[in-house]
C-alpha cells in the first residue's frame, strides 16, 4: 500500500516540463530576465551571439527556456528553435520606438510559421522603468496583437532590472499551458 501511495505522489507532484523559446531585439533584456528567473539576481551580461539554454523551475512546471541572440544577422536563425516550443515570450524594449516597428514585423513573421501555430504568446514590455516606456495599451497596438487571431497572447509590464512584472508574466504562462495539457 505505501508504494502505491509513493507512485501516486510521485506521479502527482512530477513537474511538467515545457520548452520556452524567449526572443525580441538585440537589448531587449532576453538574458537579464532569464538569469533573474533562474538566479534571482541581475547577471552582467554582452549580448548574446548564439543562445543561452537554462532550465526555470516553476510552480509544477519546468521550463526549459531558449533564450536567443536577437541582433539582425542571428534572427534569422529563430526559426530552428521552434519545434517542439509550447510557449514564447516575445521581450519589447518599451523604451525603443524607433524599432517598434522592426519587432512587430518580426513577431508577425514568426506567428505566421506553421511550427508556432499552436504556441501561447506572452509579451514581456519591459523596461517600464525608463522614461517614455510605452504602455501596454500602446505596445498592444504597435505589435498589431489584436490582429492575431485564434491565438492566446498577454503583455506583462515588466523591468527586468528589479524583477517586477516576471512572475506575473510566468503566471499567466503556466496556467494557459496547463489549460492545454
Amino acid at each position: 500500500m505505501g508504494i502505491f501511495f509513493s507512485n501516486l505522489f510521485a506521479r502527482l507532484l512530477k513537474k511538467k516540463e515545457m520548452r520556452l523559446l524567449m526572443v525580441g531585439l538585440d537589448a531587449a533584456g532576453k538574458t537579464t530576465i532569464l538569469y533573474k528567473l533562474k538566479l534571482g539576481e541581475v547577471v552582467s551580461s554582452i549580448p548574446t551571439i548564439g543562445f543561452n539554454v537554462e532550465t526555470v523551475e516553476y510552480k509544477n512546471i519546468a521550463f526549459t527556456v531558449w533564450d536567443v541572440g536577437g541582433q539582425t544577422v542571428i534572427r534569422g536563425l529563430w526559426r530552428h528553435y521552434y519545434v517542439n516550443t509550447k510557449g514564447l515570450i516575445f521581450v519589447v524594449d518599451t523604451s525603443d520606438h524607433e524599432r517598434i516597428e522592426m519587432a512587430a514585423e518580426e513577431l508577425k513573421m514568426m506567428m505566421a510559421e506553421d511550427e508556432m501555430r499552436d504556441v501561447v504568446l506572452l509579451v514581456l514590455a519591459n523596461k517600464q522603468d525608463l522614461p517614455k516606456a510605452m504602455t501596454v495599451s500602446e505596445l498592444t497596438d504597435r505589435l498589431g496583437l489584436h490582429t492575431l487571431r485564434g491565438r492566446q497572447w498577454f503583455v506583462q509590464p515588466t523591468c527586468a532590472v528589479q524583477g517586477s512584472g516576471l512572475y506575473e508574466g510566468l503566471d499567466w504562462l503556466s496556467d494557459q499551458l496547463s489549460k492545454q495539457q
